[in-house]
């Protein structure tokens, strides 16, 4: 089949940023954190959740910059717990006077944390470890924890979605808080996070020196090639042992996700995570997944 022209995957993708902002509407902004129990019911955020044998270890999910634990998991959780997978999201990086626009705070806070929830989940479930699945900022920040906090030892697999693991373009930064109006006033205060994720940061430096992986953990990375904010979008993957790499546009030339819809809304995103959390059993990911 041939694939769309420029124009139209331009469309296309402004098409997908819609759509999701549409899925995340149809939660009130006011559910954040303090509401995600309620999510219980479909076991997404059910602390009495008992991990099976076929899926022994829970998945935390962590959200990206704007983010938060309800709005950016309203595809990926019911999807996983679907699965048989315990599933919890947490907040993080928030910053007074911006209730429901979080992963905004100093990426060292925010991996301190992401350990003290990935410590309350363990507690809760029994499991000796997690999975983590991040999307954007929070496909990068659980590096942070593993390599500076001791999370190696509490964590088997790591899964980021489009995260700028090797930094973004200010300007691309910019044109993801487009996309989350309002914000406060960002364009006269920059929050810490923006900054520590631009391409050179020293944060970057020090995070990626002496290798981007660290002994016992599986790391898989999902990019699209029409991601708009961390470009070039190779800079999102990862060198080291037990690493996968995986670009959807190469499992199927007609997905026309960008940087939102991918975490949000892509269910061939949502397969391949599926995937590499439990690579026994899994199965090729094409255009219909």
């Amino acid at each position: 089949m041939r694939q769309p022209s420029v124009p139209a995957r331009s469309i296309c993708r402004r098409l997908a940023v819609v759509a999701a902002v549409l899925a995340l509407a149809s939660v009130p902004l006011g559910a954040s954190a303090a509401q995600a129990p309620r999510q219980s019911s479909s076991g997404w955020n059910d602390w009495s959740c008992a991990p099976s044998a076929a899926h022994p270890r829970p998945v935390v999910l962590v959200h990206g910059t704007f983010g938060n634990s309800v709005d950016n998991w309203l595809g990926l959780a019911p999807y996983l717990v679907k699965r048989g997978y315990c599933v919890f999201s947490l907040d993080y990086g928030q910053l007074p006077g911006r209730p429901f626009f979080h992963g905004l705070g100093p990426i060292e806070k925010s991996a301190e944390q992401l350990d003290e929830y990935v410590d309350k989940v363990l507690a809760a479930t029994g499991a000796r470890e997690v999975d983590l699945v991040g999307h954007s900022q929070g496909g990068m920040m659980p590096r942070q924890y593993l390599k500076f906090h001791g999370g190696a030892d509490k964590v088997d697999k790591l899964v980021g979605i489009a995260p700028p693991n090797h930094g973004a373009t200010l300007s691309g930064l910019t044109r993801l808080a487009d996309q989350f109006p309002p914000i406060g006033d960002i364009a006269d205060e920059i929050a810490p996070s923006l900054l520590q994720q631009k391409e050179g940061s020293a944060f970057l430096k020090k995070l990626n020196e002496g290798g981007d992986t660290v002994p016992g953990v599986s790391y898989t990375v999902i990019t699209t090639r029409y991601d708009e904010v961390v470009t070039p979008y190779k800079s999102q993957f990862l060198d080291g042992p037990d690493v996968k790499n995986v670009l959807l546009q190469d499992l199927c030339p007609l997905n026309i996700s960008e940087h939102v819809a991918i975490g949000l809304a892509d269910r061939m995103a949502f397969h391949e995570t599926a995937n590499a959390l439990d690579p026994e059993h899994a199965t090729p990911t094409g255009c219909l997944s």
